[in-house]
């Protein structure tokens, strides 16, 4: 064998060990990054008082920040894909490990696009459950620990939010602006927080020409874009974090309107 082909083939075998230890050091970590979730609930529990349920880890807020200070360090090989994917994996396990986490999902006109931007968004490990009716996926959404995935096609979803103050729309889907414009909506009994870059989701009975009405909008500073119609009603997105109570939502057009939730902005990915 020449001499420059055993060079490669030794350099080839160094690579492979390589791999392979380093494998080994990141299931070493994982599993103990895994363990590190059941002391969460452990800790929780600890402080719950006598008859009080484990309210739900979900924290979307705290998520997006994480991933955000991940993509900001420095490294030359490791795509802001594969970061978001892997840790959006971690994260799922680390909710399901800490206590039940369930996604009521209705599938709405494209059930294998929904199904895999929620497997993006949530990860592998919570279990997915189907409803036909995005009214019935926001029902099991008054369960602590279960989200609804509602298809923005499907009025019958996003729109009862307005008679669903407890359960807030806390990101869109897909999380990745790479991957089109929004297609669906999560929603759950969480809080939310702003972040630093987030959007707002505004539901309004208001007729008339959009461009109208994202004027009215925008001389109060507002910058809408409407997300889907229905019912007699529009979602829009608004560009920023927003509260029921902020005096130019109050302000705005319609008679039935209202804030339904916001999300950290989707990852420029």
């Amino acid at each position: 064998m020449p001499a420059d082909s055993a060079d490669k083939a030794a350099s080839l075998e160094d690579i492979r060990w390589r791999i392979d230890a380093i494998d080994a050091e990141i299931l070493r970590l994982v599993d103990e990054r895994s363990g590190l979730a059941g002391k969460v609930a452990l800790a929780k529990r600890a402080e719950l008082k006598p008859g009080e349920a484990l309210p739900f880890g979900l924290r979307p807020g705290r998520e997006a920040q994480v991933l955000r200070s991940l993509l900001a360090k420095s490294r030359d090989h490791a795509s802001d894909a594969l970061i978001v994917r892997l840790w959006r994996d971690l994260m799922g396990d680390n909710l399901t490990r800490q206590g039940g986490f369930r996604i009521a999902l209705c599938p709405g006109r494209d059930p294998g696009r929904m199904m895999e931007l929620t497997r993006l968004r949530f990860g592998g490990a919570p279990t997915i459950l189907p409803f036909v009716q995005p009214e019935q996926a926001l029902a099991a959404a008054r369960t602590s620990g279960t989200v609804a995935v509602l298809p923005l096609s499907e009025p019958g979803g996003w729109a009862r939010l307005l008679a669903e103050p407890r359960i807030k729309v806390f990101a869109s889907l897909p999380c990745f602006t790479a991957l089109g414009p929004p297609f669906a909506l999560a929603a759950a009994m969480v809080d939310i927080e702003p972040t630093g870059s987030d959007e707002t989701f505004w539901v309004t009975d208001v007729t008339g020409s959009l461009s109208v009405i994202e004027d009215m909008l925008a001389r109060d500073g507002i910058a809408a874009s409407l997300l889907a119609e229905g019912g007699g009603l529009r979602l829009f997105a608004l560009a920023g974090f927003y509260q029921a109570d902020d005096p130019r939502i109050l302000r705005a057009p319609g008679s039935l309107t209202g804030i339904i939730g916001a999300a950290p902005a989707p990852l420029d990915v």
